[in-house]
């Protein structure tokens, strides 16, 4: 069994967040899919599962999500976790794929790591950098602006295919098939 993670903070006040794309992505998949809801109080989470896969959004805010996810992958014998998380370091528009190593910062990572270990893969979606003045808690925990919302749109309906697809293959093919270089808001 897959566990599928996105990582984001509960309630509608974080619902447009650039912290909450990896939610965002889980709910293109809910819709894609129409999976079946588990629900558990020691999950911490909201679980869906649909055949093979597990769907999950920790609600126990992003400093915490190491808590459901370890809940949940002990509770299935999970075989596979793939993550979807926001990253700083990448312009809005693109995704790079990758396994393992640290978590350069992020909290929701840092909390998994330190409960599950870091032996995932990861689908890192660009939010880009604060603009200069700024300063990246603000920047997180802000709202896409209205033009970005295209693009978001599409980076994450590029993410929930992506996300499927690693489900059944390995990350050296999608690396080669979704290049990280690519930005699938401007590239055509």
């Amino acid at each position: 069994m897959t566990l599928i993670v996105g990582l984001g903070n509960p309630t509608d006040k974080y619902q447009k967040n650039r912290h909450n794309v990896g939610f965002m992505v889980i709910d293109k998949l809910l819709d894609d899919l129409s999976p079946q809801n588990i629900t558990k109080a020691t999950f911490k989470g909201a679980l869906y599962k649909h055949r093979d896969l597990l769907l999950l959004k920790p609600l126990t805010y992003m400093n915490l999500s190491g808590e459901s996810v370890l809940a949940v992958s002990r509770y299935y014998k999970t075989s596979r976790l793939i993550v979807i998380h926001d990253e700083l370091d990448i312009e809005l528009g693109r995704i790079k794929l990758k396994h393992g190593g640290s978590s350069g910062g992020h909290n929701g990572l840092k909390s998994i790591d330190a409960l599950v270990g870091n032996d995932y893969d990861r689908i890192r979606i660009g939010i880009s950098r604060p603009p200069k003045g700024k300063d990246v808690i603000s920047h997180v925990l802000s709202d896409f602006r209205k033009e970005e919302w295209p693009c978001v749109e599409k980076v994450t309906e590029v993410a929930a295919k992506i996300a499927l697809e690693l489900a059944k293959s390995d990350i050296a093919t999608l690396q080669n098939r979704y290049p990280a270089k690519k930005n699938y808001c401007t590239d055509g």
